[in-house]
């Protein structure tokens, strides 16, 4: 006579199957979380690498025009209209002097919005190294980050949460120094950027010498 016997399998109780899923989902939660935040952190990282290389060129090309306007004045120019690079500098001047700021916005301390382009505010159009006057209607709040962008003749569109403010030296009361001057060219970028609560925030200043 043949007898079977059974073996006696218990399953995973319904407790057991809660607090292996609750243990699931925190630790692929806090992966994802994880994942984002290293993802926005790259994100940011690229955003301030292009933002800082438009200030490099916004700079170099003030140091160009500035070269040429000294180059023009040193040869006796007085018609700047007959050299385009002076020009340039000479149209920013006028306009830095119309616009007569004894400071800058305080740029950086704004919280947690980004300020407002002050009047007077400028941009170059670096790839044919032109001024872009303050009333150009050119500036806007960056929907990315702060960037210039053209058009296909290389015709500055738009200048998103990036902007130049100078600041004008006045003329020296020593007579040794009364012929000569400089300019503070603030550059200054503000965004937004994924995952942050304030905006990220980069400027620099260029100074730059001018025969008067």
């Amino acid at each position: 006579m043949l007898t079977h016997r059974h073996s006696k399998i218990s399953g995973d109780t319904l407790i057991e199957v809660l607090f292996a899923t609750a243990t699931f989902s925190l630790i692929a939660v806090g992966g994802i979380a994880i994942m984002n935040k290293g993802t926005a952190a790259s994100e940011r990282a690229l955003e301030i690498t292009l933002v800082r290389n438009e200030i490099d060129s916004q700079a170099e090309t003030l140091r160009f025009l500035n070269a040429a306007y000294i180059a023009a004045y040193q040869t006796g120019i007085s018609n700047y209209e007959s050299q385009p690079p002076a020009q340039e500098w000479q149209l920013m001047h006028n306009s830095i002097v119309s616009t007569a700021a004894s400071s800058t916005t305080s740029f950086g301390a704004s919280g947690s919005t980004c300020p407002t382009i002050p009047d007077g505010s400028f941009i170059l159009n670096t790839k044919k190294a032109t001024f872009i006057a303050p009333a150009s209607g050119k500036f806007a709040k960056a929907d990315t980050f702060s960037q210039v962008t053209y058009d296909a003749s290389s015709q500055l569109t738009k200048a998103y949460g990036i902007w130049i403010e100078a600041i004008r030296s006045t003329t020296s009361s020593d007579a040794n120094q009364a012929d000569a001057g400089y300019i503070d060219f603030h550059i200054n970028a503000c965004w937004y950027s994924a995952g942050q609560v304030e905006p990220v925030t980069i400027g620099t200043i260029v100074r730059l010498y001018e025969p008067r």
